[in-house]
């Protein structure tokens, strides 16, 4: 489940969702009539958005990384566009990966900065002129917004967990959605299904009825090196813990101990205090997410940072050739933009 979620989101709809659905019909009519009415600006540069459907971790990140680095095969020069999770900064601001705190910047701006600049906003706009003016960038990626009709999204991508799909299918308070399914496949221009399963086969078949292209995505350990035959208390604060404790049993680990964290979760003191303790009397290593050690990095003691290992991971596409087709696309739909106007 999406540790910032209701776990009853991601169960049969039962008294609670029934109990809660007049809030989220009020939610779904106020969220859908953002989407179709609110003014979109358009910025001089192509925009591809990376978002889902719903709230909860999908992958997102993963696969915006996995986008830029297709970018710079086409001798693009991409840039990230991110509101940041628990950001501070009132002006747009561009993420240096090696000083700045997951606290000011988030920990997902931390990561893509890693492979482009990045801007930290709530406002994509100012973001993305700061990207275009400053750094040179001629392919934005926005990482997430696209329920927030800021900026015009020449191409969307709805990433959806094929593990958890949309959950019970109801708009939030009642459920995980953001709006209406039927809203969203509006400005919807491909739907990407991540990992296996049939969780998100009603709402794929929903987006092909559409006529929205359906590609298919996994992820896996960027390496296998060091964690074969190893015995690790997992310990995760992302969307889905559950997904991050099966990728370290697929890189070879066994995940002797597991502790789920709420999303985006800060570790105070006394909670890596005890991770460091049962680890050491149970005799195991530690693990944890890139995200988690972006998080760590500005608030873990260096004893603790040098005995915890990171289990990086790539998105992988099904077929080969479907990040350069997003990718062209976006760029169609811009240069369209541009010839009207």
């Amino acid at each position: 489940m999406a540790s910032e979620a209701p776990p009853f989101w991601w169960e049969e709809p039962d008294w609670r969702v029934a109990a809660l659905s007049p809030l989220s019909a009020v939610y779904a009519l106020v969220a859908g009539r953002r989407m179709r009415h609110a003014t979109r600006e358009k910025v001089e540069a192509p925009v591809l958005c990376i978002g889902n459907f719903t709230v909860g971790g999908t992958g997102k990140t993963p696969v915006a990384i996995a986008l830029a680095t297709q970018a710079k095969r086409m001798r693009l020069n991409p840039g990230f566009l991110s509101r940041g999770h628990g950001g501070s900064f009132a002006q747009p601001h561009i993420v240096d990966p090696y000083h700045d705190a997951a606290r000011h910047v988030g920990d997902e701006p931390l990561l893509l900065a890693e492979h482009a600049p990045v801007a930290v906003t709530p406002n994509r706009a100012a973001g993305a002129r700061l990207l275009i003016e400053a750094h040179g960038c001629d392919f934005l990626i926005m990482d997430d917004g696209f329920q927030s009709a800021r900026i015009h999204i020449d191409y969307a991508l709805v990433v959806v967990d094929a593990r958890y799909g949309i959950g019970n299918g109801r708009v939030i308070p009642g459920g995980p959605l953001r709006a209406r399914i039927v809203d969203q496949l509006v400005f919807t221009s491909g739907l990407l299904k991540m990992g296996e399963g049939a969780a998100a086969d009603a709402v794929v078949r929903q987006a092909a009825r559409a006529g929205r292209p359906i590609f298919e995505a996994r992820t896996e350990p960027s390496s296998r090196h060091g964690f074969a035959g190893k015995r690790f208390l997992a310990f995760a604060g992302i969307g889905h813990p559950a997904k991050f404790f099966d990728t370290v049993r697929e890189a070879g680990g066994e995940v002797a101990l597991s502790r789920p964290f709420p999303d985006h979760h800060f570790y105070a003191e006394d909670e890596l205090a005890e991770l460091t303790a049962t680890a050491r009397a149970e005799g195991l290593g530690l693990i944890t997410t890139a995200k988690d050690a972006a998080r760590l990095r500005h608030g873990a003691s260096q004893d603790f940072l040098d005995r915890l290992d990171v289990l990086e991971i790539d998105t992988i596409f099904e077929l080969d050739h479907v990040p350069e087709r997003i990718i062209d696309e976006t760029l169609d739909a811009w240069r369209q933009r541009k010839l009207r106007g």
